[in-house]
């Protein structure tokens, strides 16, 4: 079996540029309507934290709601997760988020989150 090895150090020489544009294509993002207080918990596919004042939660049915935290939330952009306590079936602007840190997922800073915009053009 050969491989070959310039197109793969190519294909790698190249990516770079690539995340780096896929990494700031959510600054482009658009308001899309008026911002709402409150998501239902069980719509959100997925949320994807921007850096350590912005995260982003995708929707079923492909709508995206951007919370910018009223304040930055330390770590939170570069561990990239968090977690959260409700008793409700939503997730609101006066819950507050915790971010995981390694090792073992141990507990960062907790900090409130911001309304939830929709937005338009957020990229993945």
């Amino acid at each position: 079996m050969r491989y070959s090895l310039p197109l793969i150090a190519l294909a790698l020489a190249a990516s770079p540029a690539a995340a780096k544009q896929d990494k700031d294509a959510w600054k482009a993002a658009k308001p899309a309507g008026k911002a709402e207080s409150c998501i239902n918990l069980r719509q959100i596919r997925e949320s994807r934290v921007r850096d350590d004042q912005t995260i982003d939660f995708y929707m079923t049915g492909g709508k995206v709601y951007r919370s910018i935290l009223p304040n930055r939330c330390p770590q939170l952009g570069f561990e990239q997760r968090f977690s959260y306590k409700t008793s409700l079936s939503q997730l609101c602007s006066t819950d507050i988020i915790t971010v995981l840190m390694d090792p073992g997922l141990t507990r960062g800073a907790s900090c409130g989150l911001g309304k939830f915009q929709p937005v338009t053009g957020a990229g993945k």
